[in-house]
């Protein structure tokens, strides 16, 4: 990378190429409805159709569900749980919900872009751990009033034109365009019940074998933060890039062991 760090776009290109140089059968947008069979027997039944397979390896991730605000409004169409691009909301009042990672991602950009940005968390102030090269910067922006912020408040009502905050010192309404509510998101802990994965009741960890990674449930092995359940800042590139090997490394073990 020519950056500090590499960026979403840079990222997303190297996994282009490591799929097409590995020619990995990749099917996007085909949902997994249910797993069936056992060890070396399994049956994946997707959206568009089944597969035979020998393990199953679950690498979610943990944005498969956003955590609701619970107010008024939140089913609006200009309320969004999913940042993707800031262009489309260029000279429009957004809200920004939350303080962590990708609130203050979401935040820089929508500023840098020509949106009017305010910032509302419950908490005192930006999360410790906002990633170092972007926490002063989202605080500078703050302190030169380039994004307005309210901490210690909260979204209390969502309306066509304008929004409700409850702050500190009352409510008060603001003029709003659109609401980026990135409050945080959990795995699809039922799935992964309903499929024989045993959870721990305490942080929904999924019970795995460490060496390994295979789950409860033989055959099938969980790779990725969800392996870490709601204590997410466990699980991370630096350190979740390793399950692939581990868990590659067991299966051909499995496999030869099968033979």
């Amino acid at each position: 990378s020519l950056n500090e760090k590499p960026g979403r776009t840079e990222a997303l290109k190297y996994y282009r190429r490591v799929a097409d140089h590995y020619q990995l059968a990749i099917h996007q947008y085909e949902g997994v409805l249910r797993i069936e069979g056992d060890d070396l027997n399994f049956t994946v039944h997707t959206e568009k159709g089944t597969y035979a397979a020998s393990k199953v390896i679950l690498a979610t991730g943990y944005y498969d569900l956003p955590n609701r605000l619970n107010v008024p409004g939140e089913d609006l169409p200009k309320v969004i749980h999913y940042y993707k691009e800031a262009h489309p909301y260029y000279n429009q009042d957004v809200l920004v919900v939350g303080a962590k990672n990708s609130a203050c991602i979401a935040a820089l950009e929508l500023h840098w872009t020509g949106a009017r940005v305010t910032l509302v968390h419950r908490g005192p102030g930006i999360s410790n751990n906002v990633k170092y090269w972007i926490k002063p910067n989202i605080e500078n922006r703050i302190k030169n009033g380039e994004i307005k912020a309210f901490f210690h408040s909260k979204v209390k009502e969502i309306c066509v034109h304008e929004l409700v905050l409850e702050t500190l010192e009352g409510e008060v309404i603001l003029k709003n365009d659109f609401v980026f509510a990135m409050s945080g998101y959990r795995p699809d802990f039922e799935f992964m019940a309903l499929h024989g994965v045993h959870l721990d009741p305490a942080t929904s960890k999924p019970i795995t074998n460490r060496k390994t990674l295979e789950s409860e449930r033989k055959g099938v092995y969980l790779a990725g933060v969800i392996v870490a359940g709601t204590h997410t800042n466990e699980i991370f590139i630096e350190n979740g890039r390793f399950h692939g090997k581990v868990i590659a490394d067991a299966i051909a073990h499995a496999l030869e062991r099968a033979a």
